[in-house]
């Protein structure tokens, strides 16, 4: 029997949970042609919920196309006009003929190369002399309005972990030939999102950069308990095991309903149900999990400064007010301007989530496990 749980990889069909709201939105944006960008913290589900959203517009707008480009290993400016401009070719073309036919028909200046490997459809890739390249890039960049022109559709090009063009060499330059040629674009909309909201934010979010206000913001929220609750309740009953509302309740909270962690826990407790999920089925659950990742979670304290843990030991015991001198003097965190800077090193090494005012660890599962097996303390079950 498989895990009706899923984590890790999109969430598609059953598994999509409660973004009716987002959904409906991006939707009108991306038709109506407005750059959006998503913000939220790492795993809620930002790459879900724009997969989705797409394969509605794929069905109700025939004329209508969309374009995935993931910048996940994608380190500088030749490596994303290369896959930029092989994702648009893709993406807009219905076979290998046409990739190869429309990879020349748009190009003027520059000669692209055609890899193609056993399995056409993986192993397609565009890539250019980059003597050439540096003379003609606009090229690349317009290639989605010059395709949106000669076929007759509307683009939308979606970007995943698009803050990895602030690692490019000359990222500041590079941001501005985007923006300049990007807002240009009347049929092509972009959808931009990734993992890492903090830079994100810098990059949308700064009046200082050139990506400020280039389109509407969207913030995502966490998935409301209830909605968890009636999740959780059906994937045990489908699969003949049986949950209360209560205990479902308890396995969202747990994980302080954060998408890829209450799946993921929810397919323990799942896996260690037999036939009735019970409240020391959640206890055993949690412990064997906390256990597991012991190892993983010191290793991660061993390169933090007794600073930063401390501030990780006020912040599990709810302490909001860090620069204040009760707070500075109880857990041992010298001066203020300490503070800012260790909030800004706990957040790179994605520890914790500054989400407006608010500071959080980013791992429900580490939180539980610093304040249990490393504080020694018990924490609300």
């Amino acid at each position: 029997m498989e895990a009706p749980f899923v984590f890790g990889k999109l969430a598609e069909g059953e598994n999509f949970i409660n973004r009716e709201k987002e959904s409906a939105y991006l939707k009108l944006n991306l038709t109506s042609g407005i750059n959006t960008i998503l913000i939220s913290p790492r795993r809620w589900g930002k790459s879900s919920l724009v997969n989705c959203v797409a394969e509605q517009l794929n069905t109700e707008s025939p004329d209508l196309r969309f374009c995935f480009i993931d910048l996940f290993n994608i380190r500088s400016e030749e490596e994303f006009y290369e896959a930029f401009a092989t994702k648009l070719i893709q993406s807009t073309s219905s076979k290998m003929d046409d990739w190869l036919k429309n990879g020349k028909k748009f190009f003027s200046n520059l000669i692209p190369r055609f890899n193609v490997g056993l399995d056409p459809f993986h192993d397609f890739k565009i890539t250019f002399d980059w003597k050439e390249l540096k003379k003609s890039q606009d090229e690349i960049l317009e290639l989605p309005q010059k395709i949106s022109s000669d076929k007759k559709i509307k683009v939308v090009v979606c970007i995943d972990e698009f803050q990895n063009i602030a690692h490019f060499d000359q990222s500041l330059s590079f941001q501005k030939k985007l923006r300049s040629i990007w807002q240009k674009h009347q049929t092509v909309a972009y959808c931009l999102y990734g993992s890492k909201r903090h830079m994100l934010a810098e990059i949308f979010e700064s009046k200082s950069m050139p990506f400020y206000k280039f389109g509407e913001t969207v913030f995502l929220n966490k998935i409301s308990d209830e909605f968890w609750v009636e999740y959780i309740v059906k994937q045990f009953n489908e699969t003949e095991k049986n949950i209360t509302p209560e205990l479902a309740s308890r396995i969202a909270k747990l994980m302080e309903n954060h998408p890829y962690f209450v799946q993921w826990f929810a397919k323990n407790v799942w896996q260690n149900t037999i036939d009735t999920c019970t409240p020391e089925t959640i206890k055993t659950t949690l412990n064997q999990l906390l256990i597991q990742n012991s190892l993983l979670f010191q290793r991660e304290l061993d390169n933090l400064t007794n600073k930063q843990i401390s501030f990780l030991k006020a912040l599990a015991d709810g302490v909001t007010q860090f620069s204040s001198k009760e707070t500075l003097t109880t857990y041992d965190l010298g001066v203020q301007a300490n503070i800012a800077r260790i909030k800004t090193s706990l957040e790179n090494r994605e520890i914790i989530d500054l989400w407006g005012s608010k500071i959080e660890f980013i791992d429900p599962l580490f939180r539980l496990w610093f304040i249990q097996i490393y504080l020694g303390k018990n924490s609300t079950f």
